[in-house]
């Protein structure tokens, strides 16, 4: 019997999860069997696993789950070093040569266990069967505009935290905007047509924020791109994947600019391929604006797990576009999950 063990997230302030209490019935009718790890962040309570007839386990124990069974996460495993045995589902950032990426496939390849990357889940026509991007884009666009109505006090974005719906979150920025005084910024959003881009110009919409929309007919010139510095907020909504053009260079912090905020929503800050190359390291919750320079002001925003912001909605969205490729995990030699082991073994073949 095929056995999915979802895991509790152990990284701070992620209270997201990829399977809901009416996933669980569904995987259960389907004849899998479904472990639920107690936790003390997520966003959806241990009860509604319980009643939908899951197994329950103590937080933090999928390492001494059944080998056979497949262990569900989204965010990174604790950095130990130790062996992975088990097939693991999740978000592993490990393909683009990211270095944490090439220790995880190391331990991967040390335990014998499979990573199946939930952002290689791919349909025939190579097209994602799942991502959280709407809510990140929604998310990140709001975490970009309280860095731009902090600089309007002269001060940099202080701590964020998780709200309780979207309404919430919009009621609050507009009152953090409103209050400065000054009138909405501009905004430039690439990739508006996806799933990120689409929640990011959402967002800048709902608070009176134009929003110039480029995808991919406005970036094929392959740069430069004068007009991005001419937006007040930039929000890059592309994947970083080879053959990706430089939307902002290095020497951009230089230029004549009316940019003052970078939202860089799609995070990929260490991998080769980024389009962003004023910054080289990730923001946080705590800090969620790194200033690059100072006269005129630059900071970027790229915190890597904004969806869990709004967790409940977030949550939901997402582990409705999974469930389907979840119930087909009876059948993991074929369609998406081939395809995603397939894309691990051409990687560990590499170490």
């Amino acid at each position: 019997m095929t056995h999915l063990w979802v895991r509790a997230e152990q990284r701070a302030n992620e209270k997201r999860v990829g399977l809901t209490p009416e996933g669980t019935a569904a995987l259960i009718a389907a004849g899998i069997r479904v472990t639920v790890e107690e936790s003390d962040m997520r966003a959806i309570g241990i009860d509604g696993y319980r009643k939908a007839g899951a197994e329950i386990a103590p937080q933090g124990t999928w390492p001494d789950a059944p080998r056979d069974a497949i262990i569900f996460g989204l965010k990174e495993l604790p950095e130990d070093g130790t062996p992975l045995p088990h097939r693991h589902i999740m978000f592993g950032h490990a393909f683009k040569g990211q270095p944490a990426g090439l220790r995880l496939l190391e331990r991967f390849k040390a335990g014998g266990g499979t990573l199946l990357d939930l952002e290689y889940l791919v349909d025939d026509n190579d097209r994602r069967v799942a991502a959280f991007g709407y809510w990140a884009g929604f998310a990140g666009a709001a975490v970009s505009l309280k860095c731009w109505a902090a600089q309007q006090h002269d001060n940099a974005c202080g701590p964020v935290a998780v709200y309780p719906g979207r309404d919430a979150l919009l009621a609050a920025l507009r009152n953090e905007m409103d209050a400065t005084g000054a009138p909405r910024p501009r905004a430039i959003v690439i990739g508006a047509l996806g799933r990120v881009g689409t929640g990011a110009a959402d967002l800048c919409e709902a608070l009176g924020v134009s929003v110039t929309k480029w995808d991919i007919a406005e970036t094929a010139s392959g740069g430069p791109f004068p007009e991005i510095l001419q937006h007040e907020i930039f929000l890059n909504c592309i994947l970083a994947r080879p053959g990706t053009p430089v939307f902002v260079p290095a020497d951009a912090t230089q230029a004549p600019r009316a940019l003052s905020v970078i939202g860089d929503i799609a995070c990929d800050p260490d991998s080769d391929f980024s389009p962003i190359k004023v910054y080289d390291r990730t923001t946080t919750w705590d800090q969620p604006a790194l200033r690059v320079h100072d006269d005129p002001v630059l900071d970027v925003m790229a915190i890597d797990n904004l969806p869990s912001m709004l967790p409940v909605e977030s949550s939901q969205d997402y582990a409705e576009q999974l469930l389907p490729s979840l119930l087909s995990l009876t059948a993991p030699e074929s369609g998406v999950w081939r395809r995603a082991e397939a894309t691990f073994q051409d990687h560990i073949a590499r170490l």
